[in-house]
């Protein structure tokens, strides 16, 4: 079925990857790079050029099969009550037991998604720890290990909403006695994050030339670290001033919400105006190794040709969730039997499911015979919409109605121009009514966006929405560690409750 490479996984093993920086002769910008190579360590990290590679290719793991494809879904989109598996009823059932939250410590999407969280980390670490000792260009040097510790905050990020307490590793090993680390309390897992945030904001730049479009900015690390922020005020509402800080920020570097909600999305309008973070995925001309994104792929239209396999599909209450006239219903959804704003007619029958995540779709026209279906298209990870919503929701919960309002109403505006579409501002200063009305917009705008899960759980909903389907309070809050992680380390690494 899946078109993905094993990778050398675990806590045990972080260090044991020395460099991995493949590169290609023709290589035309820092996007066209293949993680897949060695170059021995003793060789490397001597010159600025070693530099720049080790983070290109730190760039382009975070597009491989662990971070992008199933074990994403599993983890975090398939608790939601927007998806549903999707594919034909017998194919990756194991995804049902994310989705009723059975599954347990030895399910491999556990293990593949800590394995690729864990990958690239040692990553950012490699870069870290060595460029730091590379003589070359000062501003350079250090926009590079800003670079990295994004990227390291980043999965950090996803693995404590994931699996809350994990080992906190920020260096590469360098002994037997440093590989085999006990769980971080989350909360200081958190804190690491946030100085990693802190530091990067400090130096990154707002912008890039055109060749570095898609490299981490200053704006990135401000709305990743309110996000943090944000995903902490279920225990620490003071954190609601951090989140409030942070958007404001962001709100004063001239991010823009994109006119079209439906075009955002499509790899034409990559890295638009309202883009604050996306993984970057390119189709590279007679290299498929290096085009491995299986993002689009694997939520893609099954049954058509240039589609995909047809997993992580929209629920029937996400499609019910819209306001009538919401133009954002049609663009969030592939329906069987239309005919798409790019062309591209959705048969009526052939496929196994009657709706698919049109913010992954990639035209069939672009279909390259060899490549994965949609491998040109980047995953949207953090957009402006979610920084306003962020801010109305920081401004509500610290009295300021007025102030959360036009925030969100810039959101509501945007879905409303062009579209004769009928939705009523939101006027209700009442900080209860307005905080649900914030919810409800953060489900809509950032629907099958793989934020859906994790919020209902920090906003303390859980068990009214998803304990139908068997979600517990107490357990699944979190998911169960990889049981061979635990095995492996000898009990060092303690599981969850509940698992």
């Amino acid at each position: 079925m899946k078109n993905n490479k094993k990778i050398l996984q675990g806590t045990l093993g972080l260090g044991l990857i020395a460099c991995m920086v493949a590169f290609q002769g023709c290589k035309k910008s820092w996007l066209d790079v293949n993680p897949a190579g060695n170059q021995a360590a003793t060789q490397f990290w001597k010159t600025q050029s070693d530099a720049t590679q080790a983070v290109d290719a730190m760039y382009a793991n975070l597009h491989e099969w662990s971070n992008i494809a199933f074990a994403s879904i599993a983890v975090e989109s398939m608790g939601s009550d927007d998806v549903n598996k999707g594919s034909r009823a017998d194919d990756a059932t194991f995804m049902n037991d994310f989705h009723n939250f059975s599954a347990n410590s030895g399910e491999g999407q556990i293990s593949d998604f800590w394995g690729g969280e864990y990958k690239t980390i040692n990553f950012a670490n490699q870069v870290l720890d060595n460029v730091p000792n590379i003589n070359m260009d000062a501003s350079l040097k250090n926009r590079y290990l800003a670079e990295a510790k994004f990227i390291r905050a980043w999965c950090y990020f996803r693995l404590v909403r994931a699996f809350g307490d994990v080992p906190l590793r920020l260096h590469v090993p360098k002994g037997a006695s440093e590989y085999n680390i006990p769980r971080t309390p989350k909360a200081q897992v958190w804190a690491a994050v946030e100085t990693d945030l802190t530091d990067a904001a400090s130096v990154l730049p707002q912008s890039y030339a055109a060749a570095d479009v898609g490299r981490i900015t200053k704006g990135a690390a401000l709305a990743l670290h309110a996000k943090v922020a944000m995903y902490q005020t279920l225990t620490n509402k003071a954190k609601w001033n951090d989140v409030l800080n942070y958007t404001n920020q962001v709100m004063a570097l001239g991010y823009t919400l994109f006119p079209n909600y439906e075009q955002m999305f499509r790899t034409t309008n990559k890295n638009n105006s309202e883009s604050i973070f996306e993984i970057q995925c390119n189709l590279i001309p007679n290299n498929p190794d290096a085009s491995n994104s299986q993002y689009s792929q694997v939520q893609g239209v099954d049954g058509s040709t240039g589609g995909g396999w047809g997993f992580n599909v929209p629920s029937a209450s996400l499609a019910a969730a819209y306001e009538t006239g919401d133009p954002r219903r049609d663009a969030t959804i592939i329906f069987r039997g239309e005919t798409t704003p790019e062309g591209d007619v959705i048969p009526t029958s052939g496929g196994n499911s009657n709706m698919y995540n049109q913010k992954s779709y990639v035209p069939f026209s672009l279909y390259v015979s060899g490549f994965n279906e949609g491998c040109q298209q980047n995953k949207i990870c953090l957009r402006y919409a979610d920084v306003l919503l962020m801010n109305a929701e920081a401004n509500n919960e610290l009295g300021n109605a007025a102030a959360a309002l036009v925030s969100l109403e810039l959101v509501r505006a945007r879905a409303r121009a062009g579209n004769n579409a009928i939705l009523p501002p939101v006027v209700t200063t009442d900080q209860t009514a307005l905080r649900t009305a914030i919810w409800n917009e953060r489900h809509i705008e950032l629907a099958m966006e793989f934020d859906r899960y994790f919020d209902v759980i920090r906003q303390g909903r859980a068990a009214a929405l998803f304990g139908g389907r068997g979600w517990k309070a107490g357990k699944n809050e979190v998911w169960p560690l990889p049981q061979n992680e635990i095995d492996l380390s000898a009990g060092t690494l303690t599981q969850n409750p509940g698992y």
